[in-house]
């Protein structure tokens, strides 16, 4: 048997310590997010790095997010999932449920967190809730269920309505036939002006002009989001109660909102990142739904439009602002 000399045997153990110390030296990868919204910053982003920072990440210690906002552009939607796809990100987190189709027109391997969509199995985002299959998962916020309680918290405010017109763009067939539902039960007439465009909108406040409508229900789409504001104030300048999908249009001006909460939405979202980047395959991680949700009233508006608004109703507001 050939003798191994201890000049070899100091060599190999030198070399196997200075490789596990060079090995150990190797920078962990730091794992990188993609958040897009269609909008603009809000309390959302700041709730999903709150829900990070419950989990351990903190935002550029260890872990990178690659934040990209359309600022109401909607043809800029589709060019940041492009660019965050192009960035090899680990995770892309959307903010509605215009970016989450956008991000999987984009990808089909990058793992999706929708932190809210309203129906993303009708729309054919998922599979279904308990087994979404494909690259999505995330929380649903189950706006078209919720829209026909907006009709009823409408009729309570306003006890004599029997007229209302429903703004809505495509794709919220589902909310739509909610309302038609709950309109029958409450002996509404119900009409429908649908938007497929931002140009689209001036034709739509005429005709609801036209029509002499009593109130106004905003269902839902990546139009109204980013058309919030022009909304809003024509439902002030047409002395016209309306009830909104988001607290946002309440925030700005309009006179009441009912949905999720979708701060709690936000926060929640990072649970399901924290499982991908650790390993969990979307497809397997059922979509989760709502278990908080918001009443909001803009006295403010109330008055501008000369509405009083019943002591009943009031009181289950989750937040007034005077």
């Amino acid at each position: 048997m050939k003798k191994v000399g201890w000049s070899s045997i100091l060599v190999a153990t030198l070399v196997l310590v200075f490789g596990v110390a060079a090995e150990a030296q190797q920078p962990k990868k730091v794992p990188r997010i993609g958040y897009q919204g269609a909008g603009s910053p809000d309390e959302n982003e700041e709730a999903f790095r709150q829900g990070l920072r419950e989990l351990g990440y903190v935002e550029g210690q260890n872990i990178v997010i690659e934040w990209r906002f359309a600022e109401g552009k909607l043809d800029q939607v589709p060019r940041n999932a492009a660019e965050l796809v192009r960035l090899k990100v680990d995770v892309i987190v959307t903010g509605g449920a215009g970016d989450t189709r956008a991000a999987k027109a984009a990808t089909s391997t990058i793992p999706i967190v929708m932190t809210n969509d309203s129906d993303p199995v009708g729309t054919g985002l998922v599979a279904s809730l308990a087994r979404p299959g494909g690259n999505i998962t995330g929380l649903a916020s189950l706006s078209a269920e919720l829209a026909g309680k907006r009709l009823e918290l409408l009729k309570e405010t306003l006890p004599r309505l029997s007229h209302v017109v429903a703004l809505h763009g495509p794709g919220q067939s589902s909310a739509v036939k909610e309302i038609e539902v709950v309109a029958r039960s409450l002996g509404l007439k119900l009409q429908s002006q649908v938007v497929k465009e931002p140009d689209d909108l001036n034709r739509a406040f005429k005709a609801i002009s036209k029509a002499r409508t009593g109130a106004l229900i905003v269902v839902g789409g990546l139009f109204a989001t980013a058309q919030r504001k022009p909304i809003v104030e024509f439902a002030a300048k047409s002395r016209l109660p309306a009830i909104y999908y988001r607290r946002e249009f309440v925030e700005d001006g309009g006179l009441m909102s009912y949905d999720a909460n979708r701060n709690d939405l936000a926060r929640r979202a990072a649970v399901f990142v924290d499982k991908i980047l650790k390993g969990a395959k979307p497809a397997d991680l059922p979509v989760e739904q709502p278990t908080k949700f918001q009443f909001i009233i803009n006295l403010k508006a109330a008055k501008q439009i000369g509405l009083t608004i019943p002591p009943n109703v009031l009181v289950r507001a989750d937040k007034v602002i005077k």
